[in-house]
């Protein structure tokens, strides 16, 4: 009967054979995006869930418990008995309860309660508290099959749903416990662009999501049978750097170079100087191994969720992990010998920049509290907070809408805080050093260099805009009030895939207005285009907007922002 779609020009029938209209058709198709975004990053999590649980019971080879500290926080959350615990003990029960997170036995997930009183409130009314991560998406999927649910706001309030899920769930569980087993980062100086490529050293670039893999590759990067393998065959040793948000999960812990975002990683191979590109999952371009049948460069896929046809895959187990990491290893080391010289062509130019603004971090560099934030806010040095996140989009020139839109709002005093390809993208244009601050108007300049920190705060990777949600409920449980009613706001620049309509819409669904750049699917439903721009404000608190010019989208922000301060009386 299908498939079911919009006539763009309105000479076809109001309705599909089996009476569907427009409303019904769009509502569906925007929350099955959600859903496919929201099951990517949620799937991350329950991976890193996994991971936790065998590493509990010492099954998982390398990996470790590297904050404690953060693993009996989370405990005490969930309630799990800390005092006279081992790690280990208290770290199989988090994974047990996290693990409840995504089905059905529990009625709402435990990280909802991190949110102010007044947004569980907001979110109790509507009936979108979720009750299990796995849950929300499956009963999307439900929802949206033929002959289901077939209004259009009670099919979208199941996408908000299941967006909170994302975002206050399988996101956050991402984020929480990757600080647990690969340490809760701070503040480092790292380098960025394609030119921390190594002419002189193996070039292994580890690419994707998931950073169980990555850090395993890096630690057996160092192992001293491997370094002497690769010096034995000409090199001076092995250089890992990270691509997409396994690189930054790499940057934000241990300053490993970065050598780009997504529409960066065919040019990555293209310098002829990669040896091998190890993948696991999300944002990889299948044309990655076409690229490199064009030079010596191998492609590892290591995940059974993600396999791409030309490449090799070796399956990775964190029961081997160690011993995995350095059979792929062992692999570049051999591809060294094949390269040639003559076709290697690294762009010089790299960026220094400032990366591991975790929440604790933050909260360390203002003295253990969001006051001095705060504070900066009411006396109006800085106007507002903005989040900006999302991918690369071939459709625009590559990081323009990303780097515009970020020096203008430094430029009008609001504090940028930035996760993913986004903040890759101004990483590479100088703007995460405390230098940059120069670059910003005069109160936000101010308040940079008094706590030496860059005027555009890399927060890590796409699951750790978990992070900026927890950060707005603190500022937002400091004074009072609701996110909404906080001056801050949030924009995808670039966005392009599954996961970033999800995030927007938690973003939203915290009451964070957000700017979208690319126009999402939505045009064929004037009632559904209405909802998300419109109408959401006076349900949800917050609503989309939609610009492709990223110097209109700055004074959407702008305008946004002092709105709110004039609603909360400030100067």
């Amino acid at each position: 009967m299908g498939p079911c779609r919009i006539d763009p020009f309105g000479n076809g029938p109001k309705r599909g054979v089996c009476g569907a209209d427009a409303d019904t058709i769009v509502a569906r198709n925007l929350a099955r995006m959600i859903a496919g975004g929201a099951a990517a990053h949620s799937d991350h999590g329950r991976d890193i869930v996994e991971v936790l649980y065998k590493t509990a019971l010492g099954e998982a080879q390398g990996y470790e418990l590297t904050d404690v500290e953060k693993l009996k926080r989370l405990a005490n959350e969930y309630g799990i008995q800390v005092d006279g615990r081992s790690p280990q003990e208290i770290a199989k029960d988090l994974a047990i309860e996290m693990m409840r997170e995504f089905g059905m036995i529990k009625d709402r997930i435990q990280f909802v309660e991190r949110a102010p009183d007044k947004r569980k409130k907001v979110w109790e009314k509507l009936g979108v508290t979720p009750r299990g991560i796995d849950r929300e998406i499956v009963e999307i999927m439900h929802r949206t099959h033929i002959g289901v649910d077939a209004d259009y706001v009670s099919i979208l309030l199941q996408g908000v749903r299941a967006a909170i899920a994302d975002g206050w769930g399988g996101s956050m569980i991402a984020t929480e416990l990757s600080d647990v087993l690969f340490g809760t980062p701070e503040p480092l100086e790292g380098m960025v662009n394609l030119g921390v490529l190594r002419e002189d050293m193996v070039n292994v670039v580890v690419h994707g999501h998931n950073p169980v893999l990555s850090f395993m590759i890096a630690k057996a990067a160092k192992d001293p049978e491997l370094v002497k393998l690769a010096q034995e065959k000409g090199a001076k040793g092995i250089n890992v750097v990270g691509m997409c948000c396994t690189g930054n999960e790499l940057l934000m812990r241990q300053g490993i170079p970065i050598a780009g975002n997504f529409l960066l990683q065919e040019l990555a191979i293209a310098t002829g100087a990669v040896e091998v590109m190890i993948v696991d999952y999300q944002c990889i371009m299948p044309a990655v191994t076409h690229i490199a049948k064009c030079y010596h460069t191998k492609v590892v896929t290591t995940s059974d969720k993600a396999k791409i046809p030309g490449a090799i895959h070796v399956q990775f187990e964190p029961e081997h992990g160690y011993d995995t990491a350095k059979e792929i290893l062992k692999m570049a080391i051999e591809a060294y010998e094949n390269r040639n010289p003559d076709r290697v062509r690294i762009p010089k130019r790299s960026m220094k920049l400032l990366a591991g603004f975790s929440v604790e971090a933050i909260l360390k560099a203002f003295g253990g509290s969001v006051k001095p934030l705060v504070d900066a806010i009411k006396e109006g040095k800085i106007r507002g907070v903005a989040g900006i996140v999302g991918c690369n989009n071939p459709k625009i020139k590559q990081d323009y809408n990303h780097v515009t839109l970020t020096k203008r709002l430094i430029e009008h005093n609001i504090l940028v805080v930035e996760t993913g390809c986004a903040a890759i993208a101004n990483g590479k244009a100088g703007l995460m050093t405390p230098e940059a601050a120069d670059l910003a108007g005069e109160g936000l300049r101010e308040f940079c260099k008094k706590y030496g920190i860059p005027p555009v705060l890399h927060m890590g990777s796409c699951v750790d805009n978990s992070r900026i949600l927890v950060l707005a409920a603190e500022v937002a449980k400091y004074l009072g009030v609701d996110i909404s009613d906080l001056p801050i706001a949030g924009a995808a620049p670039e966005w392009m895939s599954e996961k970033a309509v999800s995030i927007g819409t938690y973003v939203v669904a915290s009451g964070i207005f957000t700017v979208l750049g690319p126009v999402p699917p939505v045009l064929g439903s004037v009632n559904v285009t209405n909802l998300l721009t419109r109408d959401l404000d006076d349900v949800i608190g917050a609503t989309f907007a939609v610009d492709p010019d990223p110097e209109k989208e700055a004074k959407l922000i702008i305008d946004h922002i002092e709105k709110k301060r004039k609603a909360l009386g400030l100067p």
